[in-house]
């Protein structure tokens, strides 16, 4: 019986896939043309189980060879020799397992350094057409002997390419980081003091690499193949492309994230294939602790310029146009925290999940940080028969808000006033509902934020404000908002940060073309 797997390699024989042959003509193309290259892309993000179904692909027609540094330990790295026998060993293990083992003798105890592996490779690959992967190279990007390696298969690369000698047919390289950058990146962690006479102190050992442009999320149709399998075998009656595209808008593709929730609706939630069922399976997302949110929070932790980054483009609105010339775009990209807004260039959350996550981990932090006045509302305060009051919820937060107000100067509060109501409202919703932010569609001035509680959706508006006539046109952002969730009513909460005014308050419902909104100012 086939499941969905979120741990390590899948396979169709044991595990529910999206269907990624689109994916894999696209690489195998890059293959064919004799390039190399490296998919670089966030931790969970399915780049082992890629390259296994690229190697089912190309065995068709190449040696395929598949290895990984994961779990390899430090001696392999610990001088040249060490790392030519065991690469030979891997070499010989791979080949052995896929049959090769009568055909090509890979080790040899004589090879001590990078000069005579290479000539040792230029005698098998002069009369076979093979395909090295290797995944995991994170694991070596902190050992100057893999410098040398790369070193070594970009002049085979070179040598091949000028009529002077044979290399593998292809080489590919998975892992997080962009190997391209690797020596950079140890000299300015001060693993690496390369010697000029020797070496050329930026050359990249890796710039023979052309650029992997393969999208590796899955769109919605991707995802309704998985679950049009799951469907054949369980008839749950789900409609497959409406789930699918769901899933998608909370994931934006993310593999992981796709995964475990079609995984914690078959387990844990009763098979409910339905848009409460993916709420749900969020939810338990949410309240969980696994590799991938770990390691996004200490990426944060570990770098203040990310954080900043992060903070601005979530919580403050800060507009960054979205360029890899920037480091520290670059990074967030890596690690897959942000995605590029295609329609007006900038820096965006990468999917719903990761806006919630965040919006609470800076919601925690700024807790944790200040002396902050916490609101004595309760969610029992706020619930009625069960659902959420989310008038009378802005009506307490109003008062909150006043008690609050004179504690922070004008400063304090546009930068930080969208989060004192995040801080406010998470607690009346935990347990029973979420928000996200809708970060495409955030700026300096203003904010959307969509809750989910129960059968309920509310959304609502956050402005700063700007003037009367700005004011007007709130009203007709979210009504289109609105239009865009089919929602007949909407909030729209707007920070007056003028002190002499803050005391005028206002707080009614405006009906506009049928649909209604509920206006705070304060």
């Amino acid at each position: 019986m086939r499941r969905f797997n979120v741990t390590g390699l899948c396979t169709p024989e044991e595990d529910y896939m999206v269907d990624i042959s689109g994916k894999i003509k696209q690489i195998k193309q890059l293959v064919d043309m004799r390039c190399y290259f490296t998919i670089n892309r966030a931790r969970q993000y399915g780049k082992t189980t890629t390259l296994n179904m690229l190697k089912r692909t190309l065995s068709e027609e190449y040696i395929c060879i598949s290895l990984s540094f994961e779990g390899v330990g430090k001696k392999m790295f610990a001088n040249p020799k060490s790392f030519c026998q065991r690469f030979l060993w891997q070499l010989d293990m791979a080949t052995t397992n896929a049959g090769e083992n009568d055909k090509i003798v890979w080790q040899n105890d004589k090879i001590t350094d990078f000069d005579e592996l290479s000539v040792h490779l230029t005698q098998i690959c002069s009369i076979r057409k093979i395909v090295l992967m290797i995944d995991e190279v994170d694991k070596a990007s902190n050992h100057e002997v893999f410098l040398l390696f790369l070193g070594m298969l970009r002049n085979k690369f070179n040598e091949r390419k000028g009529g002077t000698g044979a290399a593998f047919h292809s080489v590919l390289l998975a892992g997080v980081h962009d190997i391209k950058n690797i020596k950079s990146k140890m000299m300015s962690d001060g693993k690496y003091n390369p010697i000029e006479s020797e070496d050329k102190k930026y050359d990249s050992p890796w710039n023979i690499a052309v650029d992997f442009n393969v999208d590796m999320s899955f769109n919605s149709s991707e995802i309704a193949t998985m679950l049009k399998e799951y469907e054949a075998d369980h008839n749950t009656g789900m409609n497959a492309a409406e789930i699918s595209e769901e899933i998608h808008i909370y994931t934006n593709g993310y593999p992981f994230l796709v995964s475990r929730i079609c995984q914690c609706i078959d387990r844990e939630l009763d098979k409910d294939w339905t848009a409460k069922g993916i709420q749900n399976a969020v939810r338990i997302l949410l309240l969980e602790r696994n590799t991938l949110f770990d390691d996004m929070f200490k990426n944060l932790e570990n770098n203040k310029e990310l954080y900043d980054l992060i903070y601005d483009a979530l919580i403050v609105g800060t507009q960054r146009t979205f360029t890899f010339g920037n480091p520290t775009i670059n990074m967030a990209y890596m690690y897959g925290i942000i995605k590029r807004d295609k329609q007006f260039n900038c820096i965006a959350v990468s999917n719903k999940i990761y806006e919630i996550i965040l919006a609470d981990y800076f919601i925690s932090k700024d807790e944790a940080s200040t002396n902050k006045k916490l609101s004595n509302v309760l969610p029992r305060d706020v619930v009625r028969s069960g659902r959420f009051d989310m008038e009378l919820c802005l009506r307490k937060f109003a008062e909150h808000y006043v008690e609050i107000f004179n504690e922070h100067d004008e400063k304090f509060l546009e930068r930080h006033g969208r989060l004192i109501f995040l801080s406010y409202l998470r607690p009346l919703i935990n347990g029973q509902g979420f928000y996200h932010l809708e970060s495409q569609f955030t700026d300096l001035r203003r904010m959307d934020i969509v809750v989910d509680y129960g059968t309920d959706q509310f959304i609502i508006e956050l402005k700063i404000w700007d003037g009367e006539k700005e004011h007007q046109e709130a009203y007709e952002q979210l009504l289109g908002y609105m239009g865009s969730k089919k929602a007949a009513v909407g909030y729209l909460l707007t920070f007056d940060l003028r002190k002499e005014v803050n005391k005028d308050r206002k707080m009614e419902w405006v009906e506009i073309d049928g649909k209604k909104i509920f206006d705070v100012i304060i």
